[in-house]
């Protein structure tokens, strides 16, 4: 019985190893995003933070979970993907990225309030997650919510300067603003 405590305890501390471990390269990552010199730079720290945002710090069924919610998404099969995600969330609800890809399935469904609900979650648990930020752009979009589209799009370009998006949505919200203001 003494032996099994050792080896839980072992788990226990070994799994909080790896989750910080995770976190400290997320950090050490979001400052080269900072000080990236190009767009070319930036995209390949950019893949890096995506790689370990889908990639459970310590559970791969997790992992294998968000990736066949992902692929159930790419299908189109969005009641699936719904459910899929929800499963991970149930199992692990402070990982960001499984918020995040129910907040994609759920705007992808047309139920913006409920893809808000939870970029909200997502953003609790990581404010930096520029994908979400722009998420959060597109839903207050859908929403003709454009100030506030644009405030997202302006808190995600100063967590990914080289990100391409936010501008290029920021410009477009601008020109709806001036209508409406007409």
């Amino acid at each position: 019985m003494k032996k099994i405590s050792y080896i839980f305890i072992f788990f226990l501390f070994s799994s909080s190893l790896f989750a910080d471990d995770n976190k400290k390269e997320i950090d050490k990552l979001f400052i080269q995003l900072k000080s990236a010199l190009n767009f070319e730079n930036s995209k390949k720290i950019e893949d890096k933070i995506w790689d370990l945002w889908t990639t459970h710090p310590t559970k791969n069924n997790l992992t294998k979970l968000l990736a066949d919610g992902s692929s159930a998404m790419m299908d189109n099969k969005l009641d699936a993907a719904y459910d899929k995600f929800t499963e991970v969330i149930e199992l692990d609800p402070n990982w960001a990225e499984a918020w995040n890809k129910r907040a994609t399935v759920l705007y992808l469904m047309g139920k913006y309030e409920q893809s808000q609900a939870d970029i909200d979650k997502v953003l609790m648990i990581e404010k930096r997650h520029f994908g979400a930020l722009t998420g959060q752009g597109l839903v207050q979009t859908a929403l003709k919510n454009y100030q506030k589209a644009i405030d997202s799009y302006i808190q995600a370009h100063k967590v990914h300067p080289f990100m391409k998006s936010p501008m290029i949505m920021m410009e477009m919200l601008q020109i709806e603003l001036q209508k409406q203001s007409i």
